[in-house]
């Protein structure tokens, strides 16, 4: 009778483990995709856009992973806790891709079993990261013509900085440090402009070491070479502008129309004279 009866408990837990009524299913997988969109979001918030044209189809795969794995788990343990309990995990399962984020600052040594659990999602994170880089990167460039004269680059560079400071916070705004871009921007491009404009040599190396954002080695090795200086230095200030341009997609403005220059004939003098 003892034995019967310990079979009979035995097949009962076990009848309660893998029972899975087709509500909870239906209820528990979607409120965990729902979750694993929620924090990919959260995640990427102030990095770049997950659902961008590079790298939509590994935030779905991501997603959805995710999603089936945390659901999976908690209809498996529905057996060891009640029903509500096993969709509430189901649904916060997916907060690994929020902590996933400060994997990297954590200084004790991860184990082999967590790395392994984890290096799906991890090499997937990794991926998007680079997809939203990407789309960053080509949103950027598409604003920004390299046959802009050194005028043209200025009053783009001038026009975007107007734009994004009214839309971004104080605090942004000092965390991407957008005025001191346009500064650095505008002094590299007055020292530009007066090399185009056949400045003496004296007067350029003047210019150079009147900022702190020129008063560089880097510059000061070519002023024997204005024609390299000359792109050195526009290369740069491009290279700020781009930056520019990148806090603006961070913080989500990503509809910053871009800059049309006026007719050149009209763009005959710099926007502020020469140093």
């Amino acid at each position: 009778m003892g034995e019967a009866d310990s079979v009979v408990h035995v097949t009962a837990a076990a009848d309660s483990v893998v029972h899975v009524t087709p509500a909870q299913i239906a209820l528990t997988v979607p409120l965990a995709i729902a979750s694993a969109t929620g924090f990919l979001l959260l995640r990427c918030q102030g990095r770049g856009r997950p659902f961008g044209p590079g790298g939509w189809w590994l935030a779905v795969i991501i997603i959805l992973l995710t999603g089936l794995v945390s659901s999976a788990v908690a209809l498996v343990s529905g057996g060891l806790l009640s029903n509500y309990l096993s969709t509430v995990l189901g649904a916060v399962a997916p907060g690994g891709l929020w902590l996933s984020q400060v994997r990297s600052r954590e200084d004790e040594r991860r184990s082999l079993a967590k790395e392994a659990a984890t290096f799906w999602l991890v090499s997937l994170l990794a991926r998007l990261d680079q997809a939203m880089a990407e789309d960053q990167r080509r949103w950027c460039e598409r604003r920004v013509d390299d046959s802009w004269s050194v005028y043209e680059l200025s009053l783009a560079a001038n026009r975007y900085h107007e734009r994004i400071v009214e839309r971004l916070s104080p605090e942004e705004r000092r965390k991407e440090r957008v005025h001191a871009r346009l500064d650095a921007i505008e002094r590299r491009l007055d020292v530009a402009a007066l090399i185009e404009d056949g400045a003496p040599r004296s007067k350029v190396i003047n210019a150079l070491r009147g900022s702190r954002q020129t008063r560089l080695a880097r510059y000061e090795r070519y002023v024997n070479d204005l024609t390299r200086l000359h792109g050195i230095l526009r290369h740069d200030a491009e290279n700020d502008v781009l930056r520019l341009l990148a806090s603006a997609y961070r913080a989500g403005y990503r509809s910053l129309p871009r800059f049309v220059p006026p007719a050149r004939s009209r763009i005959t003098a710099p926007l502020r004279p020469h140093p």
